[in-house]
């Protein structure tokens, strides 16, 4: 919350709204940009999607970008909030899935980072192709001094490049644990906000009331999926499931594909911490059994879940942009938008099923 009124996100749209404003869906390409970098400071979808939509919506709207075109970049942009370190959602999957938190978060920077390059492809390319669908702007918006710009661009990207150096650099070299490097990110977005004269005892105010809020909500769902996991592992469910999986005579990748579709229906109608409590218990075990590695199958699954925060009815990311976009976008236009996006997500689960490593490389190396 502190990050979020802190003005950076503001500072880098306009200049990175300057500088790659003069081509064809410049703004969508800035906006997914800036959500990449946001989603590596944040850790969460509700304020990077909000964020975005706040400042680069109205932006887009106003010159004539398509509706659905442009909040769908917000609303693909943001969700990368819980899949890029450091991401609470992994976070949350490492002591559940007896994982280490920092493989778990170095695993998923290169599924991030595909996904985050298809969204920039697919707007770069529906935009050569369909001219109308993100115009540039006009010449008397523009300014001429290019370097300029790109200096301004470099500087208010320091901040974000402390934070992501702090939090995620002090848990990948084990200096600390991950509640500490989210107070030492507290600590940093406090001083982010205090170089832009931001902080004030209203920001405090706020951003104690919103962690205070997330926190209680997150704990109501986690003892709700937990009684429900809890009983139905005491009446033996999970055994028998199990071994009825393990029994069929298929394929374990035809296994494995059914399983990340169940996740991606549940994804439709459950929050995903509730998701997390149901499954997880349940999948694991089976996926271990089959033989798939453990880091690279719960991964799989926070790539699997990127999609249920577009996903109607229980899309997160769609009510997020509807609660504060533009009254002339609507409803609809956000359904429309979302859905490519939702196939390159899809697309990106299938690209880490087919070539693991892209999970898998980056935590050998760490862990060497």
């Amino acid at each position: 919350a502190i990050l979020e009124t802190s003005g950076a996100a503001e500072r880098l749209f306009n200049t990175m709204f300057q500088l790659l404003g003069p081509a064809r869906g410049g703004l969508a390409i800035t906006t997914i940009i800036i959500s990449t970098i946001f989603a590596a400071c944040t850790g969460v979808i509700a304020a990077s999607v909000t964020m975005m939509a706040l400042i680069a919506l109205p932006a887009m709207v106003k010159r004539g970008y398509n509706y659905g075109l442009a909040t769908g970049v917000v609303c693909a942009g943001g969700t990368l909030g819980i899949l890029i370190p450091p991401s609470v959602m992994l976070v949350m999957m490492g002591p559940m899935c007896n994982l280490s938190v920092a493989n778990l978060l170095a695993g998923a920077v290169f599924p991030g980072l595909l996904l985050a390059s298809f969204y920039l492809l697919y707007v770069a390319i529906r935009c050569w192709v369909q001219p109308s669908a993100g115009p540039a702007i006009s010449v008397a918006e523009r300014k001429e001094a290019k370097g300029k710009l790109l200096v301004e661009a470099l500087l208010y990207m320091l901040p974000m490049i402390f934070l992501l150096v702090a939090v995620m650099g002090s848990i990948l070299a084990g200096v600390t644990s991950p509640t500490e490097a989210s107070a030492l990110g507290a600590a940093g977005a406090m001083l982010v906000a205090l170089l832009y004269r931001t902080l004030n005892l209203s920001t405090l105010r706020r951003a104690v009331q919103e962690t205070l809020l997330v926190t209680a909500m997150v704990f109501f769902v986690i003892v709700g999926a937990s009684m429900f996991t809890s009983m139905f592992l005491y009446t033996r469910g999970g055994s028998i499931i199990e071994q009825f999986v393990l029994e069929l005579p298929v394929s374990r990748w035809v296994i494995l594909a059914l399983m990340m579709f169940i996740i991606f229906i549940l994804g439709m109608l459950i929050d995903w911490i509730g998701i997390l409590f149901i499954t997880i218990p349940i999948f694991l075990p089976i996926a271990t059994k089959l033989g798939f590695n453990p880091l690279w199958f719960v991964e799989l699954i926070a790539v699997n879940l990127q999609m249920s925060f577009l996903t109607p009815p229980f899309a997160y990311a769609i009510f997020f942009v509807k609660g504060v976009a533009p009254p002339e976008v609507k409803t609809q236009d956000i359904y429309w938008g979302v859905i490519p996006f939702v196939a390159l997500q899809a697309l990106g689960l299938a690209l880490c099923i087919v070539f693991p490593d892209i999970i898998l490389w980056l935590p050998g190396l760490t862990s060497k």
